[in-house]
């Protein structure tokens, strides 16, 4: 590994430390800026609208001040926050008390992650492709043809998509289940029952990610591949005879690839807040809808919890890109 690309992943391994510190600190800061007593006022909200009427609001408020340091100094607070967090403790829920909110990040994580995996992974490829062929010469016109369609896809939102989706295939059609993760009477085992199951529940949440995504990462990539044929190595790849398929991988969309990651890095922080829709119309048990319940109910912990999940995460996965940028271009090697 040379010195410059060593001096690069240092750089970008610090930025990733730094954006996970300024993310704690602004997790940790805006609760505590709020007006009153969230803590009073979460309980409180909790014993009204019907939950744990019985309960002793006062003791319970008492023990998680006495739990999280809450009439400790700020800055002793910060430390401890810092100390649970390097212990994976993310504070108890109000609404699920005593359960842990690490615990109900875990059981929605998941569901999340390999939901927005494969969306995100099919919509790139899938429209990159689709707009590499769009702009090469040699495409036929039924790709070509296909640009306004790619134009319509980006102007509709994800939860427009899924509702629509919901509509044609779970309503009209009966092909596919309108709501859930899974059936609520099956016990989940490791068979392929039960995966085909979880399939029919993510295919229509899939779909609307999907749908939401591939005619911006068509268009995008149909204007770099027009950029990249007027650049001279294509012109000497076609003077050597090189084959069509090998000057279109290689030197077309090998180039026109550079812009496209940089896109998906960008566009990651837009893809998670709207699967986080499409969780909630699909009532999908993924970290959107623990995010939408938490809200509802002011459920602070878990609030704190999952944002703090959903940073970290966007912040790793650009650190990742990064870690790619050098593979796509020999020139971030040197």
């Amino acid at each position: 590994m040379s010195r410059e690309l060593a001096r690069y992943l240092v750089t970008r391994f610090g930025q990733l430390l730094l954006i996970i510190f300024v993310a704690v600190s602004i997790n940790f800061i805006i609760p505590r800026l709020l007006p009153g007593d969230p803590v009073q006022t979460a309980l409180a909200r909790l014993q009204t609208s019907g939950g744990n009427q019985n309960v002793d609001i006062q003791a319970i408020s008492a023990a998680y001040r006495a739990k999280y340091g809450l009439d400790a100094p700020i800055w002793d607070q910060y430390i401890n926050y810092w100390l649970d967090l390097f212990r994976f403790d993310l504070g108890v829920s109000f609404a699920n008390f005593p359960e842990k909110v690490s615990t109900m990040i875990g059981n929605a994580l998941p569901w999340s992650v390999a939901l927005l995996a494969v969306a995100t992974l099919i919509a790139f490829v899938t429209g990159s492709l689709l707009g590499a062929r769009m702009a090469w010469p040699t495409a036929g016109r039924g790709i070509k043809a296909i640009v306004p369609f790619m134009m319509i896809l980006t102007s509709i939102p994800f939860y427009l998509l899924a509702i629509i989706l919901i509509y044609f295939f779970a309503v009209v059609l009966k092909w596919f289940p309108p709501a859930g993760g899974v059936d609520t009477t099956r016990i989940m085992r490791l068979d392929w029952a039960t995966i085909d199951d979880i399939l029919r529940h993510a295919f229509l949440p899939c779909l609307a990610i999907v749908l939401g995504n591939i005619g911006f990462w068509a268009l995008g990539m149909r204007s770099q591949m027009v950029n990249v044929l007027g650049e001279d190595y294509i012109t000497f790849a076609e003077a050597k005879g090189l084959h069509p398929r090998r000057i279109f991988v290689w030197y077309g969309m090998r180039n026109a690839l550079l812009a496209q990651v940089t896109a998906l890095a960008l566009s990651l922080g837009s893809v998670v807040s709207g699967a986080v829709l499409v969780e909630v119309i699909f009532n999908y048990p993924g970290l959107g809808s623990l995010l939408y319940v938490a809200i509802r109910g002011q459920d602070y912990f878990v609030i704190q919890g999952v944002v703090l999940m959903l940073i970290v995460s966007l912040a790793v996965l650009l650190f990742l890109v990064d870690l790619i940028y050098p593979l796509l271009d020999p020139r971030i090697r040197r």
